[in-house]
């Protein structure tokens, strides 16, 4: 994420939610989360930074009878240290908690679990080996980045999936050093790459790697390539003009705009053109010879 956006009204579609969610991620959330139902695995969501809620109301949908989902933002609330005040203040300064909870009610009955703070509160909230699906998705500092993914460690089954977002812009150095510190040093294998997020796993992932790449494979939209970096197989997939995946309206998808105000009619200008043309013609008539101005007076009338 790079600026603050502001939300105007409550939004009939997902794309109406502001927020930095391309199509190919939520093509990939649908598929992870979608394989992951249909092969049996059941645990617990969680998203750690929610901004105004657009990918949270999207992994929501995902969330079965029985499964818990977890969100944690700092919202308006205070920054645990002076850097990370210093980026909320920068980036997300219009955010609050209600705009995040009035777009998530938009599209769903319930709220998920939110907690209200920084990052680090997470751990002791959210019981160990209890989440299939993590994503990652707030400060860009790297201490705290660091300290994100030990959590999502601790708190992902054996085949979970993390996802860290923005490990690749030039405005984001701390999450690129944190991830492939993560990939190089603290056992974390990369699924695959998108132009935004890293995709990985501590458990093995030849399988899902292998059903990712038929599926892609299988896709005229997707653009797929592999590589090999430091013995990991990496698949890197781009978006070739995908469209976005079909998403039920929200519960406002047929209520009406307010009317706007009308705009001010503009005064006419032709009272004033005709005072100026007037003033024009006494004044030349008052610069005339005496025998010539009652001439022209007379005319005038």
């Amino acid at each position: 994420m790079a600026t603050t956006q502001e939300t105007t009204r409550l939004p009939r579609r997902l794309d109406d939610v502001p927020g930095w969610f391309p199509v190919l991620d939520q093509v990939l959330f649908d598929w992870f989360l979608g394989r992951q139902e249909a092969v049996g695995m059941r645990g617990d969501l969680l998203e750690v930074g929610v901004y105004m809620g657009k990918s949270a109301i999207f992994t929501g949908r995902h969330l079965r009878p029985g499964e818990s989902f977890t969100v944690c933002d700092l919202f308006e609330g205070d920054a645990p240290d002076d850097a990370n005040r210093a980026e909320s203040t920068k980036s997300y300064s219009k955010l609050t908690r209600r705009l995040f909870e009035e777009n998530y009610l938009a599209f769903h009955d319930e709220l998920p679990r939110v907690l209200q703070g920084p990052s680090s509160v997470v751990p002791a909230e959210v019981p160990p080996r209890s989440c299939r699906f993590v994503h990652v998705d707030a400060s860009h500092l790297y201490e705290h980045v660091h300290g994100d993914i030990g959590a999502a460690h601790d708190l992902l089954l054996p085949d979970g999936i993390v996802v860290l977002d923005d490990f690749r812009s030039e405005h984001t150095p701390g999450v690129s050093i944190a991830t492939w510190e993560a990939v190089l040093n603290r056992g974390l294998s990369p699924v695959c790459i998108s132009t935004q997020k890293l995709y990985g796993t501590w458990g093995d992932p030849g399988p899902v790697q292998e059903e990712l790449i038929e599926m892609a494979r299988g896709r005229t939209d997707c653009h797929l390539s592999m590589q090999e970096a430091a013995g990991h197989r990496i698949i890197r997939l781009k978006s070739k003009r995908m469209e976005v995946p079909e998403f039920p309206l929200s519960r406002y998808a047929d209520v009406p705009d307010a009317p706007e105000a009308p705009e001010p009619a503009p005064a006419p200008a032709a009272p004033v053109v005709a005072r100026r043309r007037s003033r024009v013609r006494r004044v030349a008539v008052d610069l005339l010879p005496p025998v010539l101005t009652r001439a022209l007076r007379k005319a005038m009338r």
